[in-house]
């Protein structure tokens, strides 16, 4: 199947109340792994690259290796920028084929993210390609942006309605209390920011920083509108981890060998992350 927009997936997963998992890949082994597991699992899929990611394979390479998969597993892909620092990326994510991007101007202040989403969603609308944004700032490190927990503040509802009513964004990513990275202590999420953020903006709600928060948090979240949930670090370490394990054993030279071992150890993870965002048989 080819590369879809990620707006008809996100409204079916809104009006039945799951989420549609926005996975993480580094490399062909990773994108190919986490495809094969949704295929598997017939879940649909948001395939993402961050900007350091897109410094190690250019934005048209991870357009072609998401393309061959997702045409020969035949499932729903989208395939996203995440968290793009600007809007030359955004454009040439755009231009290669990509089929969303995320714009994150959280760090600047409000006008100034509005602004520059603006700019970004004129340029994607001219495709049909839509546009996630992010207002307030989610703590920890994500790719190479580094966000201090005094630094981090969470999405003010009133803020939130504005924004996206000014912006005409196509998704919003919120602060609730969530980091990236992998946590220090269990994260306290504020459902009763969610609940009402909800209630006001019409828009599909993103949670980021998801890897390592429990799995009962992140259902609840999803239960009071998230309709996108991002894994990042979960996925790097599983691929990680049996990679590792495989070179344990010296007679293993071959890099397929032990990239295959990665594969399965994060098919593995992502059948489970699945699970817990409810897209399981809603491809």
């Amino acid at each position: 199947m080819a590369l879809i927009s990620s707006t008809q997936l996100f409204k079916k997963a809104k009006e039945e109340k799951y989420a549609i998992p926005a996975f993480n890949f580094e490399n062909m082994e990773m994108a190919k792994g986490i495809i094969e597991a949704c295929s598997e699992e017939n879940s649909p899929v948001i395939m993402q690259t961050t900007t350091s990611t897109l410094k190690y394979i250019a934005p048209e390479i991870a357009y072609e290796i998401v393309n061959y998969y997702a045409k020969e597993y035949n499932i729903d892909v989208v395939l996203h920028l995440d968290h793009g620092a600007s809007y030359e990326l955004c454009k040439r994510c755009i231009d290669s084929g990509y089929t969303s991007v995320m714009i994150d101007g959280s760090k600047l202040d409000f006008e100034e993210n509005i602004a520059l989403s603006k700019k970004v969603i004129d340029y994607a609308s001219k495709y049909n390609v839509p546009v996630e944004c992010e207002l307030g700032r989610v703590g920890g490190k994500e790719d190479e942006i580094i966000v201090n927990d005094k630094d981090a503040f969470l999405t003010d509802p009133d803020k939130a309605l504005e924004f996206s009513d000014r912006t005409n964004c196509s998704s919003l990513a919120i602060a609730i209390g969530t980091a990236h990275g992998f946590y220090k202590k269990a994260p306290n999420l504020d459902f009763e920011r969610l609940d009402k953020i909800n209630k006001m903006v019409s828009v599909p709600l993103v949670l980021h920083g998801t890897s390592g928060t429990k799995d009962e948090d992140v259902k609840k979240a999803i239960s009071l509108g998230m309709c996108k949930v991002n894994y990042a670090t979960d996925l790097r370490a599983a691929f990680t981890k049996g990679v590792r394990d495989c070179l344990q054993m010296e007679s293993v030279y071959d890099p397929k060998e032990y990239n295959k071992a990665g594969i399965e150890t994060l098919k593995l993870r992502v059948k489970e992350l699945i699970e817990v965002c409810g897209s399981k048989n809603k491809a």
